[in-house]
């Protein structure tokens, strides 16, 4: 019997505590003899109260469960426990297994079904199944961690980085709306960070658990992006030779990211108003309708109502998706928020090219201030990767691009101002001063604000 299971199966087994539910003395006596030979602990109950009582006063790792139980379904008791916290990985043994039990123990979050009559290889095998998932969730978990901690440019993905008023702002209304699942139309200029704003969205959500799933619209071809997005049978197409989950699908419980909507081809659109209508997609070939669980959040780097003039949105499209609109500020608007963005794409790329990391000295700070970056966060990000590889700065490279007739605020005129006049002086802020007709207070105080 146990030549059936593998060296890290037994392993797991040896390591185990099990809790066994059944209301017939002679099942339960069956599992306990065949189980606690190979398990650290195996511990049994004939009723759910017994059941609680046992997972009030202990921890164990898989609970096998008896649907059919005098009083209450097991089922129905299982449901509740999850409501109440409870998390015990459940195998559920049951001699009746029509469609709409499955269906209920798949929602109920049972790992494995099993039915009546069995022999004990099956239910070791379901164990083992059970056990070893668990170890890849845990193992999942620990990785995820180690990568928090040793990847800097995690942090720039999943949170928006700076101080600035204008990330402020948006960072608040993020936050406002994390824990509710409204549409959320991300806006702004190529490049300022849209799919940050989104993965720090759903980071702070309930869903954060749950899949975020991003999709460029614009990289999938118009003949295949509703097979991409709501999956298909097989020989759904021509060459559709196996099926295909959808993507949509793939993020059940967490959050899709529909990175330039207004790219998708007119007849996508009017499926995904569907989906956001009713919550269900059917994938092409099939007869059978699937219930999505989804945030949804998409971007645009042009104007919604740009895009609806221009043919390239649908409006009523638009009216279903803005919702909640957050425009992210181009990266010139956000002040000192490039030094710090600058100094995350330094650690993570001289780590992940094992390059000696640059300092950012005074000079290149205020070019890097003056500087519009009509690229923004995008071509910063090339900017500091050029720079690592060549060992040094290109500042010549940092010019004013914006166009002529721009007018500039009083703030943006004054700090340019500054800057320019400590860099013509070496740096020297007392002789800075002194040209500009200001206290070395005063530009000390200017420089602190801008992060220098």
């Amino acid at each position: 019997m146990t030549d059936m299971l593998t060296d890290g199966a037994d392993a797991l087994l040896a390591g185990a505590s099990i809790l066994v539910v059944d209301d017939e003395p002679g099942m339960r006596n069956f599992l306990v003899k065949t189980l606690r030979p190979l398990c650290r602990r195996v511990d049994e109950a004939g009723t759910a109260e017994e059941a609680e009582a046992h997972l009030k006063a202990s921890q164990y790792q898989v609970m096998i469960l008896d649907n059919m139980m005098p009083g209450e379904k097991g089922l129905d008791w299982l449901g509740a426990q999850r409501v109440g916290g409870g998390a015990t990985d459940t195998i559920m043994i049951t001699a009746y297994a029509d469609l709409q039990t499955v269906i209920d123990a798949m929602r109920a979050g049972v790992s494995d079904f099993v039915l009546k009559p069995f022999r004990s290889n099956q239910i070791l095998n379901a164990l083992r199944r059970c056990l070893e998932m668990a170890q890849l969730k845990r193992e999942n978990r620990l990785l995820r961690r180690e990568l928090e901690k040793t990847d800097p440019g995690r942090r720039r993905r999943k949170e928006l980085v700076g101080q600035s008023d204008a990330i402020g702002r948006v960072r608040d209304v993020l936050d406002r709306v994390a824990r509710v699942s409204t549409p959320v139309l991300v806006t702004g200029p190529s490049g300022s960070g849209k799919e940050v704003a989104a993965r720090h969205l759903h980071a702070r959500s309930p869903r954060a658990g749950a899949p975020f799933v991003p999709i460029q619209c614009g990289s999938i071809p118009a003949e295949t992006i509703e097979y991409e997005l709501f999956g298909h049978a097989p020989g759904a197409f021509p060459g559709a030779q196996t099926g295909r989950e959808g993507l949509l699908a793939s993020a059940m419980g967490g959050t899709v990211f529909l990175d330039e909507v207004c790219e998708l081809s007119p007849a996508a659109q009017t499926a995904l108003l569907r989906v956001l209508d009713d919550g269900i997609i059917r994938p092409l070939g099939t007869e059978r309708d699937v219930q999505l669980d989804l945030r949804f959040v998409m971007s645009s780097s042009r104007p919604p109502s740009q895009a609806v003039a221009e043919g390239r949105l649908r409006e009523d499209l638009l009216f279903r998706i803005n919702v909640i609109e957050v425009e992210m500020p181009a990266l010139h608007d956000r002040g000192s928020d490039v030094l710090e963005l600058a100094e995350l794409f330094l650690d993570e790329i001289a780590r992940g090219l094992q390059l000696p990391r640059l300092e950012l000295g005074s000079t290149v700070r205020a070019a890097m201030l003056r500087h519009t970056w009509p690229g923004n966060i995008r071509e910063l990000r090339n900017f500091v990767e050029r720079s690592l590889i060549f060992g040094g700065f290109p500042l010549d490279t940092l010019t004013q691009t914006g166009p002529a007739e721009a007018i500039a605020t009083l703030e943006e005129i004054e700090r340019q101002a500054i800057l320019a006049a400590i860099d013509a002086v070496g740096g020297n802020r007392s002789e800075a001063a002194r040209q500009l007709g200001v206290s070395r207070k005063t530009i000390d105080r200017k420089c602190a604000a801008w992060g220098l």
